[in-house]
């Protein structure tokens, strides 16, 4: 049986952790090196870091950030923001990152997900969707932190990148993110039926109720950062939740 994986997300802006709604009113929230150390020592199975002003900064994902927080921890270490080209990319992860994502850069040319993965291998490359709701079942793809809508199918997008060599999917509901309504379940069970890739679903959990739910509608991992960030829950506290519903948990 499959273990599913705890998360916690690092969105940086400027150097310091971040937490907003919707991507908007940013909060500071500590140093991501404190933090991913506090959380690794929790038990925290992977770690996310966004840096979520890069894009629409013009810039590139700060390398710096990348090599403190991976002076603090072992575990696995997820990296997106500001990657345009398979350059920046090995810049990340001579820096310490495990997994590159990749967002708006691929939808501005699907073929960068390709280049990563042949450079990298598909368990480096992840496609992070970010999503919306445009009607009954449907999903639009956003970009540049979520302020350029696009068009284009969510469902559709996250096949296309695993038919590329996408080899995760980090899906973000931007209608949830922030929210602490819980996950997207049916975006996340859509998107999971869709893909033959492992989907992490993100946006809008507030308790380790939220995070069985998402597990249970096809997630392979959940990813969260407020509940984490101000202390509500531990990652040791999710695992033992979610381990008492029958969901496998690495300790």
């Amino acid at each position: 049986m499959v273990t599913s994986r705890i998360i916690p997300c690092l969105d940086v802006d400027a150097g310091r952790v971040v937490k907003g709604v919707r991507f908007q009113n940013l909060r500071d929230m500590g140093s991501p090196a404190e933090l991913a150390a506090s959380y690794e020592a929790q038990g925290a199975d992977e770690l996310v870091i966004l840096d979520v002003s890069a894009t629409p900064e013009g810039r590139k994902t700060a390398a710096d950030t990348v090599r403190e927080v991976r002076k603090e921890i072992s575990i696995p270490l997820t990296v997106g923001g500001g990657i345009r080209d398979v350059e920046d990319a090995r810049k990340l992860l001579e820096a310490g990152a495990d997994k590159i994502s990749v967002n708006t850069a691929a939808v501005a040319s699907p073929p960068l997900i390709s280049d990563l993965a042949e450079q990298f291998g598909r368990q480096c490359t992840v496609l992070a969707l970010d999503a919306v709701a445009s009607g009954e079942g449907k999903w639009e793809v956003i970009v540049l932190s979520g302020s350029d809508r696009t068009d284009l199918d969510a469902v559709d997008w996250a096949r296309s990148a695993v038919t590329l060599g996408a080899g995760e999917i980090l899906l973000t509901s931007w209608d949830r993110d922030g929210t602490r309504l819980g996950y997207e379940l049916d975006l996340v069970r859509t998107v999971a039926e869709a893909v033959t890739v492992p989907v992490i679903a993100s946006g809008g959990a507030s308790a380790p109720a939220h995070l069985l739910d998402a597990l249970r509608a096809g997630a392979d991992a959940v990813l969260a950062a407020s509940i984490f960030h101000e202390s509500e829950f531990t990652v040791g506290e999710v695992k033992a939740y979610l381990a008492t519903n029958g969901v496998k948990v690495r300790p």
